[in-house]
């Protein structure tokens, strides 16, 4: 199932930039923010696994897992500082693309209960 959220989140992405490409033509940044978002909406995804698996998996401290989970943060939070101050994307783009996670994970529901119903 996590693998269809996440194909979805991917399609979801792209189908939104390429509606905020054709919503405002010749401006890149919203565009570009929708990708972004959906960068970093991956990189959370990523740190939130990685957090997770750190603690169900035995054999590191919680000091070294403390750290683990705090410096994927701070990888995040830089990427999106690198992203709205250094390269000029678009904040609401950014957010549109964050919510590609969202519209994938309620795609996913609603197939469950389209098969519910017919079952």
């Amino acid at each position: 199932m996590l693998t269809r959220v996440g194909r979805d989140t991917a399609i979801v992405c792209v189908v939104m930039a390429a509606a905020a490409a054709l919503w405002r033509p010749g401006d890149w940044r919203l565009p570009m923010g929708v990708v972004g978002g959906g960068g970093l909406i991956g990189l959370s995804f990523w740190a939130i696994h990685g957090g997770v698996e750190g603690w169900v998996r035995p054999g590191l401290g919680s000091g070294v897992r403390l750290v683990k989970f705090f410096t994927r943060y701070v990888i995040l939070s830089l990427a999106a500082y690198g992203m709205m101050v250094r390269l000029h994307f678009d904040p609401v783009g950014l957010l549109v693309g964050v919510t590609s996670l969202g519209a994938a994970v309620g795609v996913e529901a609603m197939r469950g209960l389209r098969w519910r119903r017919f079952l």
